[in-house]
């Protein structure tokens, strides 16, 4: 073995998996113990309160020793001592409200998502004229019958509209808790039963079109958020293509095509040249080049003969297989990608909004607040009079006259309309609208905005090799040949399935047309052919050792033999992108160190991590690996990113903070990510923990200006300075405040 320099740590992973220090072998140690999972998709959550309710009542079922509930991904996911059902989940999660959906996340998210617009279309439509309607009946001409207007616009928009706010705090209220909606639902309703009160004749302001404009904001909010949801919502369809459909299966010596769920263990498969893999199992008889690219992420076929373990997915290039089966069902490789990336999607921590959490107790403090004021005024409304006259002077919608009831019922409205928290439900999406927009000007898709919060915080960026550092297309770097044989080798190369030969035959513009050519592949070894009578061989070289300082940098070598003499040969290698070195240089300056984790061999891993700067180094390293060196991160205390391209990161990129994808790779790495980099390399790294630092701060001004305007706006409410509309323009001007601070990111180019 080559010696290392000195700082370098290359870990080769050997048969029970990656010693990673006390805390990783006590993680991979509590793996092993026999547990029952379950993913499941919630419906009927709001807020993260809803979250945290569901996620408490799960817990509670016996047996079960871990629970997650995702807020953004509508999932959850248990892991028990014993198997548990999903109607048991079904049944604690209705103890508290919510329900169990059997369909995918992303199906009951686009419906979601359609709803919203749907309900924001109508609110608005009815909501704006009213507003305008109502300015104009205030301040310049009474319009006959408006209260009627109010009555029936602001019934249809609190109680139809919005009817989902309505069972959202129904829900919460009957089973203990409040969240967001509970206050929407009390402002609104309380603004519209006004209306009711002055129509039957009692000396009351109506302000029915204030509880229309309410909601209306409210699902501005919802529609914004639902907005981003329905961006990041797809389906894993890589897998789906993965799965064979049929395998033709050698029975008494013929092939029948049978369903791939009829096959079972112990059968016979025969695959041809050119076909995917559809079954786990072993080979029987024949040799030939795999090219398990979708599986390991390694551009480079291995060869496979007789006694060796192939997988479902992977492609046979060049001879005819016999395969005995040894996996099916939900034992196949495949079967356990699905249930490693359940397991790390149900495992993630759901963002805790600073707005959501709140509500635990600013919404009954606010309804506890309106109420004890509006029963003090009612009770000493004589003795406070005389200061509601004084201040009118000077604040000219101070309503001074009226009689107990009235004044009661002004002041508790006007103080739960101030509190409605518009704003609260606007200052994250709109960060993260502008903020998405200008990652994807840079060249960053954000899938899943809880990386936003996380990515501030990240202090480890795990890098797959293949497609991530390097560009994952092998190309021709060197060759010693003349021209005219340079055009004859990459013609005949151009007859072959595999990667290197595909690398060869791209490196000349124009290949020659050869006459009487015949090819015949050698698998695992390479090409030879005959061309007008001369003999050649492009593949493995015969005395390695004449390369060497070529293969311990990292890249491969073809020689080329005519008629049995060496005539040149030929380098190929993935080429390293062109801001890796870069970009690891920022991930240092940053404080944050930079690992590479690959399938790759310890010799290609160790030349690729020396010429970007990489000393922390996992080769060798198999697809459930990756996940538990992530996990070994991540049992040390430190907020973890995976960057990957291939189907073999997937669960990775699941299971890490944050996980990051690069465009070129397959759809399941993604799909599985929360971050995906659709132009540059890895320097995008670094760009998204600067945008995630700009937007989690913009955020938190948000909050703040939020939470100050309710801070100084709730107590004068209570004193009864602030009429419902004004309290509404405030709030309406508290929302505006949000979306120009936001606005700010957009114009941020420069990072």
């Amino acid at each position: 073995m080559t010696s290392r320099k000195k700082g370098d740590r290359i870990y080769l992973p050997r048969g029970g998996g990656i010693k990673s220090g006390d805390k990783g072998e006590r993680y991979m140690e509590e793996r092993e113990k026999p547990e029952s999972k379950i993913a499941f998709t919630v419906t009927g959550m709001t807020c993260a309160t809803c979250a945290r309710t569901v996620e408490k009542a799960v817990s509670k079922i016996d047996g079960v020793k871990f629970a997650a509930v995702n807020l953004a991904t509508s999932t959850g996911f248990v892991v028990a001592e014993r198997p548990v059902s999903l109607d048991e989940i079904k049944k604690a999660m209705e103890s508290v409200g919510y329900g169990v959906s059997t369909e995918t996340p992303e199906k009951v998210e686009a419906r979601r998502y359609i709803q919203s617009k749907r309900d924001l279309t109508m609110a608005w439509v009815v909501t704006a004229p009213l507003a305008v309607l109502m300015l104009y009946h205030m301040f310049l001409n009474k319009i006959p019958g408006f209260e009627m207007m109010e009555l029936i616009a602001g019934g249809f928009t609190i109680f139809y509209v919005g009817r989902r706010t309505i069972k959202g705090a129904w829900i919460a209220l009957t089973h203990k808790h409040t969240n967001m909606d509970t206050l929407i639902f009390f402002g609104a309703l309380a603004s519209w039963f006004t209306t009711v009160l002055s129509l039957l004749g009692l000396p009351i302001a109506s302000f029915g079109a204030i509880g229309a404009m309410i909601v209306a904001f409210h699902l501005t909010g919802r529609f914004i958020e639902s907005h981003l949801r329905d961006r990041a919502a797809k389906e894993i369809k890589a897998l789906l293509k993965l799965q064979a459909k049929e395998a033709r299966v050698i029975v008494d010596g013929e092939e029948v095509l049978m369903p791939i769920e009829a096959v079972k263990e112990g059968f016979v498969v025969a695959v041809k040249p050119g076909e995917w893999i559809p079954v786990d199992g072993e080979i029987m008889e024949g040799t030939s080049s795999i090219d398990e690219s979708m599986i390991t992420g390694e551009p480079i076929p291995v060869r496979k003969t007789e006694g060796d373990e192939v997988v479902g997915g992977s492609m046979n290039l060049n001879a005819f297989l016999k395969i005995r089966v040894t996996r099916v069902g939900e034992n196949t490789f495949l079967s356990q990608m699905i249930k490693l990336i359940q397991e790390a999607q149900g495992a993630k921590v759901p963002i805790q909004a600073l707005a959501d959490r709140i509500t635990t107790w600013f919404v009954p403090t606010i309804i506890l607040l309106a109420s004890i004021s509006a029963f003090i005024w009612y009770f000493n409304f004589e003795r406070f009079q005389p200061f509601l006259e004084r201040i009118q002077h000077i604040i000219p919608w101070v309503m001074s006259g009226g009689d107990p009831l009235s004044m009661a019922v002004f002041v508790f409205v006007a103080t739960i309309v101030i509190a409605c928290p518009c704003a609260l439900g606007l200052a994250t999406p709109m960060a993260l609208v502008t903020g998405t927009g200008l990652a994807a000007r840079k060249g960053l898709i954000i899938r899943n905005v809880e990386a936003i919060q996380t990515s501030r915080k990240v202090r480890v960026v795990l890098m797959d090799k293949t497609g991530t550092i390097t560009e994952g297309q092998p190309r021709v770097v060197f060759h010693n040949l003349n021209e005219n044989e340079h055009h004859v080798v990459a013609s005949i190369e151009a007859h072959s399935n595999h990667p290197l030969a595909k690398a060869i035959a791209k490196s000349v513009d124009d290949p020659v047309e050869l006459s009487n050519l015949q090819v015949e592949e050698i698998a695992g070894e390479g090409v030879k052919a005959s061309v007008d009578g001369d003999t050649y061989f492009i593949g493995k070289p015969e005395n390695p050792e004449l390369y060497k300082e070529i293969l311990e940098e990292g890249k491969t070598v073809v020689e080329v033999r005519k008629n049995g003499g060496k005539i040149g040969y030929m380098v190929i290698e993935d080429p390293i992108r062109e801001d890796s070195k870069e970009a690891v240089e920022r991930l240092k300056r940053l404080g944050i160190q930079p690992v590479m984790v690959t399938g790759d061999n310890e010799k290609t891993a160790r030349a690729v991590g020396t010429r970007v700067g990489i000393k922390e180094i996992f080769a060798g390293v198999k697809p459930s690996e990756k996940l538990d060196i992530v996990r070994r991160y991540q049992a040390e205390g430190v907020k973890v990113v995976m960057v990957g391209d291939g189907m073999n990161d997937a669960a990775a990129l699941k299971g890490a903070d944050v996980g990051i994808a690069i465009g070129s790779g397959t759809d399941l790495a993604i799909d599985s990510a929360d971050i995906v980099i659709t132009k540059g390399g890895i320097s995008r790294i670094v760009d998204a923990v600067e945008i995630s630092k700009l937007i989690f701060k913009v955020i938190k001004q948000n909050l703040f200006w939020a939470f100050f305007y309710n801070t100084v706006a709730i107590p004068a409410a209570m004193m009864g300075l602030l009429h419902p509309v004004i309290a509404e323009i405030a709030m309406a001007f508290s929302s505006i405040t949000v979306v120009l601070n936001s606005s700010k990111i957009s114009r941020k180019e420069r990072i």
